[in-house]
Parts: C-alpha cells; structure tokens; sequence
C-alpha cells in the first residue's frame, strides 16, 4: 500500500500525491517515511524533501515546519515548498550570497536575527536543491 503526501504552506496546497517513500529534513536530522511507519510528529528544518514515486526521485526545497506521520499518510506543513525544477541555481545562489552577507552584517541581539537567519537557511535550502537537479 503507498503513502499518501501532502505538502502545505500557508498559502496554499503545494502537493498531493500516492508515493513509495517520502525523506525530509528533520531539526534532529533526516529521516525516511515508507508504508507502515511508526505515527509520529516531527520538527522539520529547511531542507530537502524527496519523495519516490515507482523508482522516480522527486525533490523539494522546503522551509521550516512539522511533518505528522499517521496510518500511512504523510502531512507536510510548512513556510514555502517549491519543486526543484522550479528553481535558477544561479539566482537562488545569488539570493543565498545576499541574505548570509545581510545576516553577517547584523548583531544577534538584533530583533529581526531570528527571522533573517531563517530567510537564509531557506535560501539555502533551495541552493541545495536546486544544486542537485
């Protein structure tokens, strides 16, 4: 029996899909979700998540969110998620050079550190994966 993925943001529901194996970006670490897994609820950092589909790899740069794992079914919340062809590896390595140069330029204790380095580990997440195409 497949799993059943579902991928969604804030504004809207990315993805849908029936797939053989889902593997995200966990805080803690990556991890792999196949049929019959263990129900769990899981922090995910920005990062890559891959799903295979009939030994077809698809990829994903996704940001920060929890993943929830339960008969089978695989929910994915997070800020963004876009698909790897999608993505200019020249232009989201240009926007991650931009952000960690802002980010350098800013003292911890600024208000706004927080929401800026998570700008740029998204970004770099994208770097990541569009790196990988």
């Amino acid at each position: 029996m497949p799993l059943s993925l579902e991928i969604v943001t804030p504004e809207q529901r990315v993805l849908t899909v029936q797939c053989d194996e889902v593997r995200l970006t966990g805080t803690e670490g990556g991890f792999g979700v196949r049929p019959g897994h263990t129900p769990l609820v899981a922090a995910l950092a920005a990062g890559e998540l891959v799903y295979v589909t009939s030994g077809a790899t698809h990829r994903y740069a996704v940001g920060e969110g929890f993943a929830e794992v339960s008969d089978d079914r695989v929910r994915v919340l997070v800020e963004e998620a876009t698909r790897a062809e999608e993505l200019d590896a020249a232009a989201v390595a240009t926007d991650l050079a931009e952000r960690t140069q802002k980010l350098q330029g800013m003292k911890t204790d600024d208000p706004s550190y927080d929401q800026e380095r998570a700008k740029v580990e998204r970004a770099a997440a994208r770097a990541l994966v569009a790196g990988q195409r």
